[in-house]
Formats: C-alpha cells, sequence, structure tokens
C-alpha cells in the first residue's frame, strides 16, 4: 500500500474567547474548532471533506498550511512532524502544498498584475530563477488553466469569478506541488462555472499527479471529484468512507441528513422522497456537547449518547464512523423512529 503523503493524527484546533465582561486576569473560555481530528491523503487522491457552516472544515485545512497553530495532535508530511520543523525547512516546506481560497477576487492582490499574482509563489521559492524562464512558465501556468498568455499584464478586477479562480488555480499551482488544499473553491461560482473548475481541478490533477483535500458544502460536487468523503460536524470528523460507499450507504445521522439535502432534478421525485429532520441549531464551540456532540439534533439519541467516550470505529473496509448507533445497525431496534 502507497504511503500517505499527509497524515493528520488526533489534531485539536481551540482559540481562546475572552469571557464577556470578565477582568483583564480571567481565564478566557475555549473554542474548540477541531477536535481529535484524524485523516490521511494518499498521493494522487482526492479527499473531500463536508459539512455545515461551523463545523471546522476551513480552520483544519488552515491548520494543514499551519496559518493556524495546532493545539493538539499532529500534521504530518511523508513521514516528518510539521510542528517540529525548524523554519527556514517550513517555508522550504510551502511549495510542496499549496491553498486555494473560496473568494477569487479576494484571494488576489488588486494592486498586482496577473502575471505578478501568479509568478509570486514561484519567485518567493526560487529567487534565482531569471525573469525570462518566470515569465515563460507563468505563461504556461496560465494556458493549462485555460486563460490567455496575453492577458498577464490586466488586473483582478478585470477578470470575472471564474476566471479570477482560475488565476487562483495557476498561482497555486506554478510551484508544482504535490498537495493542493482546496477551501471552498466553487462555492462563490455560477453552477456552470463550478462544474468548469472542477474538471480543471480533475484534469491538472491527473496531468500533474496531485493530490487534493477538496472542502465543500455541496455533496454532489464532492461526490463527482472525491475518491473519498469525510465529513465534519462541530469539529470532529464523524464518518469517512469511499465517495461511493458513503453517498449510496451512509452509516452516520448526520451524513443521511446532508445526502438528503442533495436535490433531485425530477420534482415529483423530489416530493416524495424521505427527508430525516434536523432540530434545533448547531450547538456552540464554546460549549460542545457531552459525549456525541450530534446528539443535541440525532433522532436516534440514547440516554447514554451524553456519557459514552466516542470516536471512529471502522464498520467495513476503509468505512469508518463516529456512532453509537449507526444506520443500519442491530442496536437500530433501540432506536427512536425518524421525526
Amino acid at each position: 500500500m502507497t504511503a500517505p503523503v499527509l497524515e493528520i493524527d488526533d489534531l485539536s484546533v481551540t482559540f481562546p474567547v475572552p469571557k464577556r465582561g470578565g477582568w483583564p486576569w480571567t481565564k478566557p473560555d475555549l473554542l474548540h474548532a477541531v477536535s481529535n481530528a484524524t485523516l490521511s491523503i494518499a498521493p494522487g487522491e482526492t479527499l473531500g471533506l463536508v459539512g455545515e457552516s461551523g463545523s471546522g472544515k476551513s480552520t483544519l485545512a488552515r491548520a494543514i498550511v499551519r496559518t493556524v497553530p495546532a493545539s493538539g495532535g499532529t500534521v504530518t508530511w511523508k513521514g516528518q512532524d510539521l510542528s517540529k520543523m525548524p523554519p527556514d525547512k517550513a517555508r522550504a516546506h510551502g511549495r510542496h502544498v499549496q491553498m486555494i481560497f473560496q473568494d477569487p477576487l479576494a484571494a488576489l492582490n488588486p494592486r498586482m498584475t496577473v502575471g505578478q499574482a501568479v509568478a509570486e509563489p514561484y519567485i518567493t521559492h526560487y529567487p534565482d530563477t531569471p525573469k525570462a524562464e518566470v515569465r515563460r512558465r507563468v505563461q504556461e501556468m496560465m494556458e493549462k488553466v485555460g486563460l490567455l498568455p496575453t492577458l498577464l499584464n490586466r488586473y483582478p478586477h478585470e477578470f470575472s469569478g471564474g476566471q479570477c479562480q482560475r488565476i487562483g488555480i495557476a498561482r497555486a499551482l506554478i510551484t508544482e506541488p504535490e498537495l493542493v488544499v482546496c477551501d471552498e473553491p466553487v462555492s462563490a461560482l455560477d453552477v456552470s462555472v463550478q462544474a468548469q473548475v472542477v474538471n480543471l481541478l480533475s484534469r491538472l490533477q491527473r496531468e500533474m499527479g496531485l493530490s487534493i483535500l477538496f472542502i465543500a458544502h455541496d455533496l454532489s460536487v464532492v461526490r463527482h471529484i472525491s475518491t473519498r468523503i469525510a465529513v465534519m460536524y462541530l469539529g470532529r470528523v464523524v464518518e469517512l468512507a469511499d465517495a461511493e460507499t458513503l453517498i449510496s450507504a451512509p452509516r452516520h445521522h448526520y451524513t443521511k441528513a446532508l445526502i438528503s439535502s442533495i436535490p433531485i432534478p425530477s420534482p415529483k421525485a423530489e416530493r416524495a422522497r424521505p427527508r430525516p429532520i434536523l432540530e434545533g441549531e448547531l450547538p456552540s464551540p464554546l460549549s460542545p456537547p457531552s459525549g456525541c456532540v450530534f446528539r443535541t439534533r440525532c433522532p436516534a439519541a440514547q440516554p447514554d449518547c451524553a456519557t459514552r467516550k466516542l470516536h471512529l470505529e471502522e464498520i467495513g473496509p476503509g468505512h469508518t464512523v463516529a456512532c453509537h448507533y449507526p444506520l443500519g445497525s442491530e442496536a437500530l431496534t433501540r432506536v427512536k423512529p425518524e421525526l
């Protein structure tokens, strides 16, 4: 079996939040953005990461690229713990892991031309490269993402949202990274443009041998591009499986609710299908529920869900779930009927 390029083991990220009305020396509360996340990404694989807003997806992505510090656990790149990497090596490591952001226009400096923006990462990591060679590489990268090299001297505001995202992709890939972290790269785009960008990423992945962490809300988009899918809820990974297994046979009740939100093109079928209802709001990460964090909204919750320790357990080949009473198990005879 091929060794993963990236391994995340028991990773946690917390942020101190001062108490409202408290004294300056009062101990702040802790916001648990990510809790005990464990994932891995193999060479050439696309790992989809889904969950509603506030589930910790973007924070996990930023912990991977080290723009936010981890509070616990490890992020390992090809066997090397990134937290123990010296600053000079950490800087050089940046060319291996790049990021594509959600808002394509906001991710680009409005005072820099497109050519300067795309060239910046390459010049940062290869400062001795002649200007002619840098320009040649920028032109090649622009052509790869479907933009004319003659547009290099234009500014970001002269492009559409989809074109700006292509520029962001070119900027991320010019250093020829091995892993690209895509933080909701299509959520700000029209549906037709979303498909174009997703297909572009798939093609570039095949051509360049990329590994991708693809973060999104839309499960239908994630299913199209992903090899495996991980589902997050309130900072925790609650289910992980290959894409087809997770979509066709989800075992976590939250995953089932997410899948039910995918629209069906047929209005008649859409109205007729059963739709699980999630009651209540997402709990505050300042005071997450004890035991299973999903129990306050789960239609299958039992009293012991508040006290029993929960962690990912393998229920099939490559299929793990964090649930005491998963869908399809014998324990469902004890579960409340679906609302």
